[in-house]
């Protein structure tokens, strides 16, 4: 990956990414890959790559080099999420592992695109799929278990996790599940960061448009007046026109 390093282009990303002073991506480091770039390598070692060395990856310093690891778990779980493979043990003690690794290193996704390109591949489809993670916890069951590993990244003071939690209910959405995109919509209504309020108002979005626009509409009817404008903007945008200039005009 050095070896195809860019300098025009990690310009151009490096003010893309914020990585400014005092920016949300501040200090972050680039090499100047375009994603495709990153996906070609993904692809041809993603099947042989060993596990237990994807965290080399993502504790580099650079940003393509971590999006490689992320997406390398990705293909992993991906590969262990079939539906020949959803209640096989091997497979299921295999996902819980990549699970596992991701939230360890969850901190190292640390800028938007790294959290939007994997969290909902790994613990969206996660949510969905059966685990043997929890079982010793004292937990009721294992969405007991799946409810606290998202509570403790929505209630973390970390950005990027606390995005982890919201996105990652793209892929329940995706599949008909709305609960945990409004669970952690309505936790997150008052967050205090621009990425949030376009990330809450993306997944309603998603949600309205993949399960139901009544259910995003009971959303809106409690909590409209309250969110932050480009929260609400994002939420109502596949709406008609008619529609979000009545929404935008609610107090």
């Amino acid at each position: 990956m050095e070896s195809l390093r860019n300098e025009e282009q990690r310009r151009i990303l490096m003010g893309f990414f914020k990585t400014g002073p005092g920016e949300y991506g501040e200090g972050d480091e680039f090499l100047g890959l375009k994603v495709p770039q990153t996906r070609e390598i993904v692809k041809a070692v993603a099947k042989d790559f060993p596990l237990n060395e994807v965290p080399e990856l993502l504790m580099s310093k650079w940003h393509e080099v971590r999006l490689c690891g992320l997406l390398i778990l990705v293909d992993k779980f991906e590969r262990l999420a079939t539906k020949r493979l959803a209640n096989d043990p091997h497979a299921i003690n295999g996902r819980d592992e990549i699970v596992t690794k991701y939230l360890k290193y969850a901190e190292r996704a640390n800028n938007w695109d790294l959290v939007d390109l994997s969290v909902h591949k790994i613990l969206g489809h996660w949510l969905l799929l059966p685990t043997f993670l929890g079982i010793d916890d004292g937990l009721k069951d294992s969405l007991d278990y799946k409810r606290t590993v998202l509570d403790d990244l929505a209630a973390s003071d970390n950005l990027w996790k606390q995005r982890m939690s919201m996105v990652c209910t793209w892929k329940t959405s995706q599949q008909g599940d709305p609960s945990w995109c409004l669970r952690y919509a309505e936790i997150h209504l008052h967050h205090p960061h621009d990425l949030m309020h376009k990330a809450v108002g993306w997944m309603l979005r998603e949600m309205g448009k993949r399960v139901s626009m009544d259910l995003l509409r009971d959303f809106l009817s409690q909590h409209a007046h309250e969110m932050p404008r480009t929260m609400l903007r994002y939420a109502i945008e596949k709406m008609p026109e008619t529609e979000r200039k009545d929404w935008l005009c609610r107090e």
